[in-house]
């Protein structure tokens, strides 16, 4: 489905990724790890087209690396920002109203599943994003992007500062995604969601996959977690 093949990344003149390979297939979470600085966000930002990249990046058989973002989004690519990217002076309704692939396209999401899904949202419809708590702004932003029917959703650290009760929302969220058939890419810092919740895990360190294996594997792999994830 999504393809990273000898993917190299730049910030200026700053060599960031050196040769990342891995793949996200149909209806699987792939959990990219690492410490910060390992290349986790750089790696999604490459795969949306927000930084330079050399090499390639196949999405559905078709090179997307040198496309313009939106057309990334166009393709079936969904991304949730570690900074999440709300609207402060829109309502919730509205900014899940913006995420909306088009008017006269229905995808597999409605409101009344973000709704279903984040009780809070609901309650909240009419309030400005920019009073919510940091949770709330998470499942805004988790939402608003699946309005836009992605196939492949990427997620920067959705786990960032939530409160253990929000934590389960979201690892219970990530799940409803795999059961519809999407694919996820979560960047994620927390050692005990990841495992909890994906498929495969990637471990990243200096700008490389150093690791990949299934959370039974990385679990047994002490050496790895020490050396690469463990603070």
């Amino acid at each position: 489905m999504l393809e990273l093949d000898k993917l190299h990344a730049f910030y200026g003149k700053s060599h960031v990724l050196h040769g990342v390979n891995f793949e996200v297939c149909e209806g699987e979470i792939v959990a990219l790890l690492g410490r910060n600085g390992s290349g986790r966000s750089t790696t999604v930002k490459a795969i949306m087209g927000l930084v330079d990249g050399m090499g390639s990046i196949a999405w559905r058989g078709q090179e997307i690396l040198g496309r313009k973002a939106f057309e990334i989004a166009r393709a079936g690519i969904g991304y949730v920002p570690e900074n999440r990217d709300i609207f402060p002076k829109l309502t919730v309704h509205q900014n899940l109203m913006l995420g909306q692939k088009s008017a006269k396209q229905s995808g597999r999401w409605t409101f009344d599943d973000m709704y279903q899904t984040f009780p809070r949202l609901e309650e909240r419809q009419h309030t400005e994003a920019g009073v919510l708590s940091g949770g709330e702004q998470q499942m805004l932003t988790l939402c608003r992007t699946l309005m836009g029917d992605p196939a492949l959703i990427m997620i920067d650290e959705p786990t960032e500062g939530l409160a253990p009760k929000t934590l389960e929302l979201v690892a219970e969220f990530l799940r409803e995604l795999r059961r519809r058939g999407i694919s996820v890419l979560l960047v994620e810092q927390k050692l005990t969601i990841a495992l909890e919740v994906a498929d495969r895990c990637l471990v990243m360190g200096h700008g490389q996959i150093v690791f990949e294996g299934t959370p039974a594997e990385l679990r047994v792999h002490a050496a790895v977690r020490k050396e690469w994830l463990e603070v």
